[in-house]
């Protein structure tokens, strides 16, 4: 595991995008794809938009299919939906084709929307190892990443795939990556930063403390990939 500590975010962003394009660049020579499951919220905004203004000439997004880690059980066009975001801040300005683009179909119902992304990885992956290139990652004040929260019984799901969740606190429906399926990516990244995250990442990088329940965070353990960690020094503020 690493850890890399910004004092700007601007040079967390800056890092973070090179290490994508880097990632990007040895996959597209070995296999002439890239993988890449994206984020949610609205922490990658910024690291969006220095992908576009710093790569969008300098890289073949041609070869490069986006995925995304979990998803809000709204409308494709609702505000909150990740995937509207990543697109108005991402892919559209990148004109990246839907043909490259796997949504989350949300005018399913959780549980078949759930079914049908589980499907469409498989089907790209095409039966060979469902091994994501990079997944990108959050973490919430709470210790939950993806959809991942605290004290829901997909953090017990032991198969890698999508699941469906309800998530009590929100009261709402939530589809997310199993943590089997982001352990089985070649590189997983997580881009944490502000004050309000310092406890939870304090937590989930305390080596005594084991309880994946309460800090989802921690069930992400990569079996054969690297796991790195963007933070800014507002969030690593409390680790020893």
């Amino acid at each position: 595991m690493n850890l890399l500590i910004y004092k700007t975010e601007q040079e967390l962003f800056g890092d973070l995008a090179a290490f994508i394009i880097a990632t990007g660049e040895k996959a597209i020579a070995e296999k002439d794809c890239f993988n890449l499951v994206l984020t949610g919220g609205n922490s990658p905004k910024k690291l969006h938009q220095k992908l576009v203004e710093e790569y969008k000439d300098k890289f073949d997004w041609s070869k490069v299919y986006f995925f995304f880690g979990d998803e809000r059980n709204v409308p494709p066009n609702h505000e909150n939906y990740n995937g509207l975001m990543a697109k108005t801040s991402l892919l559209e300005p990148l004109g990246i084709p839907d043909r490259q683009i796997f949504y989350v179909n949300t005018a399913l119902p959780p549980e078949q929307a759930a079914a049908a992304y589980d499907r469409a990885i498989n089907e790209h992956f095409n039966g060979s190892d469902l091994a994501f290139d990079l997944v990108l990652l959050g973490m919430g004040d709470d210790a939950h990443t993806a959809s991942l929260f605290p004290e829901t019984p997909i953090l017990a799901e032991q198969n890698p795939g999508v699941a469906s969740v309800f998530v009590e606190k929100l009261d709402t429906y939530r589809i997310s990556m199993t943590a089997p399926l982001i352990n089985k990516a070649a590189h997983v990244v997580f881009l944490v930063f502000g004050e309000s995250k310092a406890t939870a990442l304090s937590k989930v990088f305390d080596k005594e403390i084991e309880d994946t329940e309460t800090y989802p965070a921690k069930l992400i353990r990569p079996i054969n990939g690297s796991l790195t960690w963007y933070v800014d020094e507002a969030a690593a503020s409390l680790l020893e």
